[in-house]
């Protein structure tokens, strides 16, 4: 393998090395019993109870690593998927398979300018200087911007010969504005503190964006890439999700298995006196407050809530 020579044959795995990903990502390993220690400064760890390798490599990479095959699976965002598919379009062979979405890392990447500036639609962008550090996003979402307002004007254009100027830039994109680098940017939101806090106002949204698991087209060992993300499936839904329990009497059953339906089907079991029985119900965690009320209005009683630690 061309990155760290494959050690010991283990199965590679990549994770962001930092940013915004990288503890949600080591959260989700460690609920999945994905046992390693990172020795200081080094970007490889053996897992100590599976014939893995986690290697800490830049979000912005691991769609090039797994999508070139390097690399066997990877945690990253959807956003350095997208970026680099506009650069290196997948074929066959090449390109990274995305697995799972994870439930994390949700953001937007948004055109932005100043909030006391003449811009108010990203057309009027067009013919002026974008700072970005997806280059391949921003260059394709301009192309067609573009491109629909040359066909307006029967003229044509095309990505290698755009009126907007895209320039390429590493880190602190929000800044760019302000110092009189660019007229507009593309960048990443989440809460939108950092771009209220720059004084810029998003003016259209690109792309939406989340934590996924991707996997290589051709991964050294499928059963285990199917058997880790059945584990990271299994603890997703221990996170989104609680088990609900309560007594119910049984001519009220129907009314209150409509409110807690479970993933599948509740669990229903017939308590000593013949009228009550006992129902288990998987809820969706942040609906469980609501879900209570209503069971409690219906006639359910002692209604419990218990964590999931795993689930499968």
């Amino acid at each position: 393998m061309g990155l760290v020579n494959n050690p010991e044959g283990r199965l590679l795995f990549a994770v962001p090395k930092k940013g915004r990903l990288q503890q949600a990502a080591l959260d989700l390993l460690a609920g999945s019993d994905i046992q390693f220690r990172r020795e200081h400064r080094s970007d490889i760890a053996n897992v100590k109870n599976h014939h893995i390798a986690l290697v800490f490599l830049p979000a912005a990479d691991i769609p090039t690593f797994v999508g070139e095959g390097n690399v066997d699976l990877g945690i990253t965002g959807l956003d350095q998927i997208l970026e680099h598919e506009a650069t290196t379009p997948p074929t066959k062979g090449t390109g990274a398979e995305q697995v799972l979405d994870l439930g994390f890392g949700s953001c937007k990447l948004e055109v932005q300018v100043p909030e006391k500036g003449p811009y108010t639609h990203p057309e009027d962008l067009i013919g002026r200087n974008i700072c970005t550090s997806f280059v391949g996003l921003t260059k394709k979402f301009f192309a067609e911007l573009e491109a629909q307002q040359s066909s307006t004007n029967g003229m044509s254009t095309s990505r290698e010969y755009l009126k907007t100027q895209i320039k390429y830039l590493s880190g602190s994109v929000e800044a760019a504005c302000a110092l009189g680098v660019a007229d507009g940017i593309v960048d990443l939101v989440e809460s939108g503190d950092t771009m209220r806090a720059n004084g810029l106002v998003a003016i259209h949204t690109i792309e939406e964006s989340k934590a996924v698991l991707i996997k290589s087209k051709h991964p050294s060992d499928p059963k285990l890439v199917d058997k880790i993300a059945s584990r990271i499936r299994g603890v997703i839904a221990a996170q989104q999700f609680v088990l609900c329990q309560y007594n119910i009497p049984r001519d009220l059953l129907a009314t209150a298995t409509k409110i807690t339906p479970g993933k599948r089907a509740p669990t229903v079991t017939q308590l000593d006196g013949a009228d009550w029985v006992a129902v288990s119900s998987m809820v969706e965690k942040k609906k469980i407050a609501t879900v209570m009320d209503e069971l409690a209005s219906c006639g359910a009683t002692d209604i419990l809530v218990l964590n999931i630690a795993n689930s499968r």
